[in-house]
Formats: structure tokens, sequence, C-alpha cells
């Protein structure tokens, strides 16, 4: 059972004691804790760098994860004298926790925050999540999920659509009942946590990506080529985790010069459909992506004169 968080009167931190209580609670599901700085997210303890090889670390240094327990004595040992976040180590809990943040401050108005890009990702694929234990975060929400048997899923930034996030091996998620600057970590709801849908894990399975195509563009003024030329680049060059993030801020800057009349539109959804297809990105999501991307861009362009 997840325990309830008792605040100070100043309302800033909770109580040492239900940090613990916290731990403990986490601990009794089976997922390994560790240790965050009070008041931060940042893991406790020694960096690589200044390991002294002694204790714990005596056959090696042990990243944050390795260190990880369910041993209540521990947990007790280590919430003993400060009031430390308490930190899940998702790998070895055998968790995959989605993590929806929200829209960043530099992003264009109308680009999607993360809990709309996966409503949009499930309506493309025609699918429903299942109830399960949530998280809500300081800026957003976490949904816990049970990874699938047999597979070592790792984290993910951006796989699954703009401000999806993903915590598996390699990662952890800040634990109901820690605090921190930008907020408390409270339960959204309680239900048991379900498995990961098969047709999520799917798209978070590695996948052998194709070699970039080349693009060459025969229509246009030279500046709206040159353009699209780079940031059909830009795209190809994307690396797993932020692949879908950049095909939508390169189909904003491309979408200028198709706003201007510039570049024809089909010309321009052809050749960056055809560079987010080369990332390994399905067609359905890229065509959902750009075309969100062109029609925004395009309705609320500023006209060249002002630009």
């Amino acid at each position: 059972m997840t325990q309830p968080t008792t605040f100070r009167r100043d309302g800033e931190r909770p109580l040492l004691l239900d940090l613990l209580a916290s731990a403990l609670a986490a601990a009794e599901r089976g997922w390994p804790v560790i240790p965050l700085h009070p008041g931060s997210k940042r893991p406790a303890g020694h960096a690589e760098r200044v390991c002294p090889g002694t204790g714990r670390c005596t056959g090696g240094h042990r990243t944050p994860e390795e260190r990880a327990t369910t041993d209540p004595e521990l947990i007790r040992s280590a919430w003993a004298t400060r009031p430390y976040n308490v930190g899940i180590a998702t790998g070895p809990a055998g968790l995959l926790v989605i993590d929806l943040d929200p829209v960043k401050a530099d992003e264009p108005e109308g680009a999607p925050d993360g809990a709309t890009s996966l409503q949009a990702l499930c309506e493309r694929a025609g699918q429903a999540l299942p109830d399960t234990y949530r998280v809500r975060t300081a800026r957003g929400e976490h949904l816990y999920f049970t990874a699938p048997t047999g597979a070592r899923l790792k984290c993910s930034v951006d796989r699954l659509g703009p401000h999806i996030d993903t915590r598996a091996w390699g990662g952890y998620v800040v634990a109901p009942g820690s605090v921190t600057a930008d907020g408390a970590y409270e339960v959204a709801c309680d239900a048991p946590v379900a498995e990961l849908p098969g047709w999520l894990a799917e798209r978070l399975t590695e996948a052998h990506r194709p070699a970039p195509v080349p693009v060459r563009v025969h229509d246009g003024t030279r500046a709206a080529r040159v353009a699209l030329e780079r940031e059909c680049a830009v795209i190809t060059a994307a690396t797993d985790g932020g692949r879908n993030s950049t095909l939508h801020r390169s189909a904003c800057k491309v979408a200028r010069f198709v706003a201007w009349g510039d570049l024809p539109r089909d010309v321009a959804e052809q050749a960056i459909q055809g560079a987010g297809e080369s990332t390994g990105l399905p067609s359905v999501e890229c065509r959902t992506t750009i075309r969100s991307a062109m029609n925004w861009v395009i309705a609320h362009a500023t006209p060249r004169e002002a630009a």
C-alpha cells in the first residue's frame, strides 16, 4: 500500500519519516530504490570518477541502478539522517514507466505536450491504454507498466512522440512522496500496475535503421530548396530517442516556405516523409507529425514582409 505523505507546515519538504515510508513502500512492491539528494532528482552518492573502491564498491564502482535495493535495513540506514527523495530503479524493478512532460517554453504555440502526443499515438494505433498505477509528477505524469518478460527495454526520449519519454533499464523515476523545487510527486491512481501493451512494446524494441535516402529537390525557390535539403539531412541524422521531435521541428522550419508560396506542399511533405522513414519511424507516424506541423505553421506563418 502506498503510504500517505505528511508535509511540514511550510509545505516545502516532506518529513524524513514519510520519505522513509515511501522508500519502504516501494521496496515492499519489489521495486529497488535509491536515495536522491534532498529536494532534488539527482542520485545521492559518489560519481565513478571519485569512487573510493570501498564498501559496496570494493569490487568496482557500482552505478545507482546497481546500488538500488529492497533491503529494509539498508533503506532504514540510508534514510536515517537525511530526508532523501526516493528513486525507483525501473530496470531492476521490472518496470517500464512512460513519462509525460509539458511543452517547453521555446516551442511554437500549439505544439503537443506528452499527454496530447500519447493520446494521438493511441488514436493512430486504434488502441487504448489499460488502467494502471499513475503518479502525478512536478511537471507531468508517470504511467507505470510491467516490462515484457524476456525483454530488456532501455530508456527512450521522444521515441513514442514529442514529450513522451520512457524509463526502463539504465534509468529511474522519482517515487511519490518526493518533493523537488518544481513541486511534489503524488499518487494519481493507485490501480494495480498493468502489463505494457504489446503494441507499445513493439514500438520500443530496437529495430534496424535503414540507410539514409539522399534527398534531391527540383521544385521551389533556391532558398526553399536549400532549407528543405538541409532539414532532411538533420532528420536522417537524428538518433533513436529524438527522431519524432526532430521531424516535427524540421517540418515546422520548412513549412514557412510552403506558407510563403516558395515550395509546393506535396514536394516538401514527400521529401520530409522519406527522410523520416529512413530513420525507422513508421510511415503513419511520420505523416501525422508532418501534417500537424505543416497545418499549424501555414495557418500562423508571419508574412514575409514582417519576418
